[in-house]
């Protein structure tokens, strides 16, 4: 009944002037992406609104500029050249937020393209590994186009749409792109210790991917009954749902499920999601909603930080002027988690870059944006020690996160501020 054609006439929709979505993370649908690339001699002013996507973005290419610009809403590696060479732009907005600049045409999408799996016997659909905004995309985009792959994982929840939904379709055999999990440094594995001492039993996570989340779940064995309402996780958690250690018993949201909006990680997170109950995949204007997190009793929040100022300013999407990566849903979670019942709500970060420059400043840099404010945070965590910012005057803020900082800078940071003032 429905019949699928080859990738280049798929993209032909896309014509000069149109505003084209991608699908995020894992699942940006290369075959496409490429088909649509390739027509850059016959198209103008194409702009290619995304999240953050793994794998290659061609069309971000600057000598394509007068083909495609790109409008980021969180800068990966393969977009974020874009900015300086005058090929792209940043859009900052809280993720929770971003189904809406569709929802109510602040962004009028004319072409979707997006990745599912193939139809089950009913004909519906899965979107995978991420659902984020792409629901929100697909009922408001004049065309979908989906390139239809054996390889996505058939995930369950929201992100489940039937093929008559789909105004074209390609099928592909593409692999998922997939990030293997990597050991932590000591001072990542000194940072999880610490973190690890402040979920109590009950408590209910959110973490990302990269070492010091990863360092944390290796030391949760002994916990019990935790739960998992998060942006997205990775392989980290696998085991620790294995040993029943997260079963979300004690989960206000969704109890007895692992809630998230998209997935990243090796081909055994995406072959453990695959067609599991246990994992529910919601939109990111559902999981990231702040009165949602907040009804998890003993709600975790765990976020990182680009660099942080003596008084708990926190600089996360941003080396000074210079944009490096997006808002994200730091603000949502760190929010939701100070308004649950026993919340914890923390920042984590090593006390030095690789260069040996510290992370905890007396002032941020010059241009440095502000992603979670003074009073936001709680915890700040380094190898050296945690910091509780919650009541703290800003003299004694200085104080605890000179602490933490690192033993070369301690002095400094602190003598710094008080002689600025």
């Amino acid at each position: 009944m429905y019949k699928s054609t080859t990738p280049e006439n798929a993209v032909k929709i896309i014509k000069s002037n149109d505003k084209v979505y991608l699908q995020a993370a894992a699942a940006v649908p290369q075959t496409l992406v490429k088909a649509m690339t390739d027509r850059h001699e016959e198209l103008r002013n194409v702009e290619v609104c995304q999240l953050h996507t793994e794998g290659d973005a061609p069309y971000a290419d600057p000598k394509l500029k007068d083909s495609f610009h790109v409008n980021s809403f969180f800068l990966g590696k393969n977009v974020r050249h874009t900015l300086k060479a005058g090929n792209g732009s940043f859009t900052p907005i809280f993720l929770s937020e971003l189904p809406l600049l569709f929802k109510r045409n602040i962004i009028s999408i004319d072409v979707a393209l997006i990745q599912v799996s193939p139809p089950d016997k009913h004909g519906y659909c899965s979107l995978g590994v991420t659902v984020a905004a792409t629901l929100a995309v697909i009922e408001n985009a004049k065309h979908v186009i989906a390139q239809v792959n054996p390889n996505m994982p058939r995930t369950h929840g929201a992100g489940i749409i039937h093929i008559s939904e789909l105004d074209t379709f390609v099928e592909v055999n593409d692999p998922i792109p997939g990030h293997e999990p990597s050991a932590p440094t000591p001072e990542e594995e000194k940072i999880g210790d610490y973190i690890a001492e402040l979920i109590d039993d009950g408590s209910t996570l959110q973490m990302g991917i990269g070492n010091i989340p990863n360092a944390v779940l290796t030391r949760l064995g002994n916990h019990k009954n935790l739960g998992l309402h998060t942006e997205m996780f990775s392989d980290g958690v696998i085991d620790l749902i294995l040993k029943d250690v997260i079963n979300g018993n004690h989960k206000g949201v969704s109890p007895g499920r692992a809630l998230a909006t998209f997935l990243l990680g090796s081909k055994r997170l995406y072959d453990y999601v695959d067609d599991n109950p246990f994992i529910e995949m919601r939109e990111a204007d559902y999981v990231n909603n702040t009165a949602l997190i907040a009804q998890n009793p003993k709600m975790v929040a765990i976020n990182s930080a680009i660099e942080i100022d003596a008084t708990g300013q926190v600089c996360a999407d941003s080396i000074g002027k210079n944009m490096y990566s997006g808002v994200g849903g730091q603000v949502d979670f760190i929010r939701g988690a100070s308004l649950s019942k026993g919340g914890k709500a923390i920042i984590a970060l090593p006390s030095i870059t690789r260069k040996g420059i510290s992370r905890i400043v007396p002032l941020l840099k010059n241009g440095a944006g502000v992603v979670t404010t003074r009073a936001n945070v709680h915890y700040v965590v380094t190898e050296y020690g945690v910091a509780n910012l919650f009541g703290k005057t800003i003299k004694q803020r200085v104080q605890a996160l000179s602490e933490i900082a690192h033993p070369n800078f301690r002095e400094q940071i602190s003598r710094d501020y008080f002689d600025m003032k």
